[in-house]
């Protein structure tokens, strides 16, 4: 089993100018409470996280209305050669060639440029919004990445969660794939039902395929 998640901690680096984690104590059995007692204040960014079509389009559903058959179920973990040009976009003939030419319905694409190492990249490959359509297409339902989002870091459109998003496929963002070899998997990842928000906080694991024989 790999735990693949990012937490959502103090320490945890947050997209620049957004909401960090912090967590306070509105009781304490040492101040006479009965129980201790927390609260949080967070982007549900920081961390693990899926986004809700709601993120990028006001008309569209919000959290709750997440599918949690796309976040469980078999998975392709990929990734990215260390030769690859970042400022590329991944196009449709290397999607092909990464997969294999087959597109299964789950895919967790390493790009090697993630907070999960402690700091926030300045920038990180992408899918080009021809192959994010493809991949739609040919029925993918979750597109996932180590990289803190599916577009780019200057990206203002965000046209690549508008190809996922508006086409029922799902986004996971901020995944740790720096000790997951690649491969098949059953990935283990339900956003927690979070009711009128544009994303949603995950756990999310691994599981090692064991094939018969």
């Amino acid at each position: 089993m790999h735990d693949i998640s990012v937490p959502m901690s103090a320490t945890t680096t947050e997209w620049p100018g957004d909401q960090p984690f912090s967590c306070g104590w509105t009781c304490r059995r040492e101040d006479g409470s009965s129980v201790n007692l927390a609260a949080i204040t967070t982007s549900f960014h920081v961390g693990t996280h899926a986004d809700a079509p709601l993120h990028v389009n006001s008309a569209w559903p919000a959290s709750e209305a997440l599918e949690l058959d796309a976040f469980v179920g078999p998975v392709r973990v990929i990734a990215l050669p260390a030769s690859f040009d970042i400022t590329q976009d991944l196009e449709v003939e290397q999607m092909i060639d990464l997969l294999g030419g087959i597109v299964p319905l789950r895919v967790l694409l390493r790009t090697g440029h993630s907070v999960a190492g402690g700091t926030f990249p300045t920038d990180w490959p992408c899918l080009s919004v021809s192959a994010a359509e493809w991949l739609v297409g040919q029925g993918l339902r979750l597109w996932g990445v180590d990289a803190p989002s599916v577009d780019r870091r200057e990206s203002k459109t965000l046209d690549v969660h508008h190809a996922l998003l508006g086409h029922n496929a799902f986004v996971l963002e901020n995944v740790d794939l720096r000790d997951v070899p690649v491969g098949a998997y059953e990935l283990i990842a339900p956003p927690l039902m979070v009711h009128g928000a544009d994303a949603a906080p995950v756990r999310a694991l691994l599981r090692s395929v064991v094939r018969a024989g």
